[in-house]
């Protein structure tokens, strides 16, 4: 099997743990951003950022783009009367204007109009067709605009009154096609494919092996990887073949290896891909075409696919004909970008479809991060309790009496004492919502702690045994703020830096290992100083970590309508309020 004759390369010392490869699919340029492609943003980015607070010997890298070739960018920026060129470019920038505001640290950004990522497509061709894996022949079937693919009869719906045709897993209207184009042999490598998607936590969530893993029942015929230049103009023409342009899906894959470099031996350093984000209506492309073509190439395929559900909003389908489509930079006005950030992260599940409500994002968010994250911060910074702005050291007597007489401190000694191994084990799975449950769990231990302790009861400022007491108290409680701070740092970098930042945590201090510091860990008062010793607070930065968010009544969840393409007129006020976010 040629699965299994390609496995050497892993035995090449390219990596294992050395380098971990990360994808967002790239994002097509025919409208401007949505949250549902933040989403796919975000999650790549918080896995990243986790595996480099966890594994900080390991080269994490990241790379999102844009997709701008096909039908649909040709009549869009028809539509918007501009050349295509100019639109993507515009398009484009937008991603990456909202990807710089909501922290996507990426270490690249490819768009397929680049000219490395051109040769990267002529060479990859050139390496199917050397294989015979490519041959010309007439071609006919039924094409989908919108989703840039040829569907056969048992994918469609037919419209019994108006006689047309629909694609039965998107609902777009596809037409009858008849040209002579380039196919590659995608039967002779269905086993192959079989066979890669079997493979342990290959395909995540599972349910979405079981879909791919019944698509592969079925006989899968040859595919067409052209289209005739004469209707497709704006591709990448096919080498050797002005009158044929490449098949923008098998362009838009290869972007995954171009920007490593490919076909610079430089890309072996990273390839194949750990993980590779993607949306559930991509995982065909994904799943199927994208490991058969690697394979046909002598590539080894990715070794994870991440695949998540899309987003409604209050409960109906996203589309601009309903006006509901949420522009991450107009949402991000209410909520701040990272509260938008913490929001779909803590409320998406891969498995299944998330629902965008202004209700819920204003309960998690003032409950969550406004309440029980920033409200203890506060409490604890309070100058009331403590005056010198210390982050104290637990005293070996009162911790001992917090820990065995008062339930509250006993919960929260084992809240903190599972917390990193929970979390890890929630990290490795992309489960982001289990991680926020984890922390703010916790969180709400710590709430209940200083409640119970009753702080405020005790004389700030006097000798022992009140002010050891108190100390100890704050001590406990900023532990777990600094604990939970150092977990969510992959969800919400920034809020996390303000939080540390405020403790007064060094930049070195701030890694996985350092969740074992604390009085929580090991569980016996003995070892009391397993903390940081006492030091001053950080008097410059404040400790309000979010402001509440007050019910506004227009709700800023409408995505722009105005594309920067559109009239000059038109488009001016929102291309200056989008070149403020801009690289």
């Amino acid at each position: 099997m040629l699965f299994s004759k390609i496995r050497h390369l892993q035995l090449l010392g390219v990596r294992y743990r050395s380098s971990h490869y990360v994808t967002t699919p790239i994002f097509y340029v025919n409208a401007a951003p949505h949250i549902g492609h933040l989403y796919s943003a975000v999650i790549a980015d918080a896995h990243c950022r986790y595996q480099r607070l966890r594994y900080p010997d390991t080269e994490v890298r990241l790379c999102t783009g844009t997709d701008e070739h096909g039908t649909k960018i040709q009549q869009a920026a028809a539509a918007h009367e501009v050349p295509v060129g100019q639109y993507c470019d515009e398009i484009s920038a937008l991603y990456r204007g909202v990807f710089k505001e909501a922290r996507i640290e990426y270490d690249d950004f490819i768009r397929t109009t680049e000219q490395r990522h051109k040769s990267a497509v002529s060479d990859f061709w050139h390496r199917l067709q050397s294989r015979g894996h490519i041959y010309s022949a007439a071609y006919s079937g039924w094409y989908c605009v919108s989703d840039e693919t040829f569907l056969t009869d048992s994918q469609l719906r037919l419209d019994e009154a108006s006689g047309a045709r629909y694609s039965l897993e998107s609902g777009h209207p596809v037409e009858w096609t008849e040209e002579t184009n380039y196919m590659f042999r995608l039967s002779q490598f269905q086993d192959d494919v079989r066979h890669w998607v079997k493979q342990e936590a290959r395909i995540r969530p599972v349910k979405f092996e079981k879909i791919l893993l019944d698509t592969l029942s079925e006989p899968l015929p040859d595919v067409s990887i052209s289209r005739p230049a004469n209707r497709v103009h704006w591709a990448i023409p096919v080498p050797n073949d002005e009158t044929q342009t490449v098949y923008v899906w098998l362009d838009a894959l290869i972007n995954y290896l171009s920007s490593l470099g490919y076909p610079n031996e430089q890309y072996l350093a990273h390839w194949p891909p750990a993980q590779q984000v993607i949306g559930k209506d991509i995982l065909k492309f994904h799943g199927v075409y994208w490991p058969a073509f690697l394979l046909a190439a002598g590539l080894e395929p990715p070794r994870q696919l991440h695949v998540h559900s899309h987003w409604t909003v209050d409960g109906q389908k996203m589309s601009k004909s309903k006006h509901n489509v949420v522009d991450p930079v107009e949402a991000a006005k209410q909520y701040t970008m990272e509260g938008l950030r913490y929001f779909l992260l803590r409320e998406g599940v891969a498995h299944s479809d998330g629902n965008f409500s202004h209700v819920k994002a204003l309960r998690i968010l003032n409950s969550e991060l406004a309440d029980t994250l920033g409200n203890l911060l506060s409490r604890a910074c309070a100058k009331s309790l403590n005056p010198h702005q210390m982050y104290p050291e637990p005293h070996v007597e009162h911790l001992s009496q917090l820990l065995q007489h008062l339930d509250a401190g006993k919960r929260l000694q084992e809240a903190l004492f599972h917390l990193a191994g929970r979390c890890e084990q929630h990290y490795e799975g992309n489960h982001f919502h289990l991680v926020a449950d984890t922390a703010i769990a916790a969180l709400h231990a710590a709430n209940n702690f200083f409640e119970c302790a009753k702080p405020w009861e005790l004389k700030a400022g006097g000798s022992s045994p009140n002010a050891q007491r108190l100390q100890t108290i704050i001590a406990m409680t900023m532990d777990a703020l600094r604990l939970c701070g150092i977990v969510l740092q992959p969800m919400m970098p920034q809020l996390t830096s303000r939080l540390l930042d405020k403790l007064n945590v060094p930049i070195a201090q701030r890694s996985w290992r350092h969740l074992g510091e604390s009085f929580a860990t090991p569980a016996t008062p003995a070892t009391v100083g397993n903390g940081p010793e006492s030091h001053q607070l950080d008097e410059q930065s404040s400790a309000l970590l979010f402001q509440r968010i007050v019910e506004q009544q227009d709700k800023p969840t409408e995505q722009r309508t105005q594309s920067p393409a559109q009239s000059k007129r038109s488009k001016s006020k929102r291309e200056r309020k989008s070149s403020a976010t801009m690289s």
